[in-house]
């Protein structure tokens, strides 16, 4: 992985997006903090929480757009990159620096997305985790051993890993999700294809 920034302090931030300064995400942390040996059984906790308690915007169908860590919890509802903002936003709050990472997929060998995940710097080292949602065909576990990501990259259909770590959400995936009204539309030709 490719660091954007090099301390892993800066990615502890809160902002507009990563808002954990909001009382609901703040709140929310502490309780998942709340009975947790170490950061690794809080991490986890923080994960699956994100992963099955907050619904996919497209597996259930519900055409609101949401974007910031507090819209998502709000709604229970959000795409991959609006999950791992709520997760990013949760995990720092309880200081594990957290950044954003990318993938470019093709949800049907032709057309080209973006999806949304995170890297969390846990024992000394990054690990990407995707809270996407699990369901038939997806299987995504917290495994800091090895990765246990929603979709494996096939880059004989030209998929691929971005390899930074983002402080920040790209502005591609904020500058859509601003624009968007219904987020159903937005998936069925309006995603970003490219960083």
């Amino acid at each position: 992985m490719e660091l954007v920034a090099q301390d892993p302090s800066e990615y502890l931030g809160v902002g507009d997006v990563i808002d954990f300064g909001d009382h609901s995400v703040s709140t929310l942390a502490s309780r998942l903090r709340s009975g947790c040996t170490d950061d690794r059984e809080f991490a986890r906790g923080a994960f699956e929480y994100v992963r099955d308690a907050i619904h996919h915007s497209w597996d259930v169908q519900d055409p609101r757009v949401t974007l910031s860590a507090t819209e998502v919890l709000r709604h229970g509802v959000g795409l991959c990159f609006a999950k791992s903002h709520l997760l990013t936003a949760l995990l720092r709050c309880e200081g594990i620096p957290t950044g954003l990472c990318y993938q470019r997929l093709t949800d049907d060998g032709q057309r080209p997305v973006l999806h949304g995940l995170i890297a969390m710097y846990l024992e000394g080292a990054w690990h990407r985790q995707d809270p996407r949602g699990n369901k038939t065909g997806i299987d995504a576990q917290f495994s800091v051993e090895n990765e246990r990501l929603a979709w494996p990259v096939r880059t004989e259909l030209g998929e691929r890993d971005y390899p930074q770590v983002f402080v920040e959400p790209s502005n591609v995936v904020t500058t859509s999700l601003r624009a968007a009204n219904d987020v159903l539309e937005l998936c069925e030709g309006g995603l970003p294809s490219d960083l």
